[in-house]
């Protein structure tokens, strides 16, 4: 049986390229080192899921064998277009035509969502009811978005990056008359405030997972 492709949208480590908007607090390096806690205790999180394939539509082409070597057992491609919108096109009509039965992009930033929301997703996206699954961020975006079939107008255009990312879609969904379900609200980690929240959070939960992320915190205290 053909499974849902879970694909983490990826940026690949590179000091300078990546959560710029954490720095300060943190130095590029150290930017970067948590950009890639996050995308290794991401990936751990996808290998734990049922029913499943796994993969990660990556950015820019020579991350490539950073991802090769993190993820040998997902399915990797390359990112494609422009801006965030056409990426996320390209990215998940890719698995729509290789016949996956629904495929959902999420993002490598909210190392502390639970995994039984990714796997809820999952089964939702099996219900012949629902047509997206959306999984808004506490910023107004979305730290995961599932489609049976491609609804390109949910993509193009979008005020990506603010607070209007969710809203607008909510109502390009209403437009289109699809039908959608909701995952519970989670926090992502883009500025300094959300690494405080991470860092508090972290520190009020037992547990080993996420287990990069926790090392990154513990190397640093």
């Amino acid at each position: 049986m053909a499974h849902t492709a879970v694909m983490i949208m990826a940026k690949a480590p590179y000091p300078g390229q990546v959560k710029t908007r954490l720095c300060p607090p943190l130095t590029p390096w150290q930017a970067a080192s948590l950009c890639r806690a996050f995308l290794c205790d991401k990936i751990a999180q996808v290998r734990r899921l049922t029913s499943a394939r796994p993969a990660i539509a990556y950015t820019p082409v020579s991350g490539e064998d950073f991802f090769v070597d993190v993820a040998p057992d997902f399915t990797l491609i390359a990112q494609q277009g422009t801006g965030l919108g056409e990426r996320l096109i390209h990215s998940l009509e890719y698995f729509l035509h290789l016949g996956c039965p629904g495929v959902m992009a999420i993002d490598s930033d909210t190392p502390t969502l639970p995994t039984h929301y990714l796997q809820q997703a999952i089964a939702l996206l099996t219900k012949p009811d629902v047509d997206v699954v959306i999984g808004p961020s506490d910023d107004g975006g979305y730290y995961l978005i599932g489609l049976r079939a491609m609804h390109r107008d949910l993509f193009i255009d979008m005020p990506w990056s603010t607070s209007a990312v969710s809203p607008e879609t909510v109502r390009r969904v209403e437009t289109l008359g699809l039908r959608v379900a909701w995952l519970p609200a989670w926090f992502d980690v883009d500025t300094p405030e959300d690494l405080a929240r991470l860092r508090t959070t972290l520190s009020q939960t037992a547990g080993e997972e996420p287990r990069h992320t926790r090392q990154f915190f513990l190397e640093r205290t």
